[in-house]
């Protein structure tokens, strides 16, 4: 099976347990990583798990979202 590097924005949305309109806001917000390919926009595949991975660690002090 061949190892993807890139998912779309509703897979990455389906991950989550989220709805596709939910996912492109994510996205849009920059919650969710993306690249633009030409006029398509991707999932990184290695920083969405990143993304994912740091969700639960506490953010440092004096930082602000």
């Amino acid at each position: 099976m061949e190892e993807k590097y890139v998912i779309s924005v509703p897979e990455a949305g389906r991950r989550l347990n989220v709805s596709r309109p939910t996912a492109y806001a994510l996205a849009k917000k920059g919650i969710i990583p993306t690249l633009k390919l030409g006029r398509k926009l991707v999932v990184p595949v290695a920083a969405f798990e990143q993304m994912l991975a740091s969700a639960g660690s506490p953010e440092p002090v004096g930082s602000q979202v």
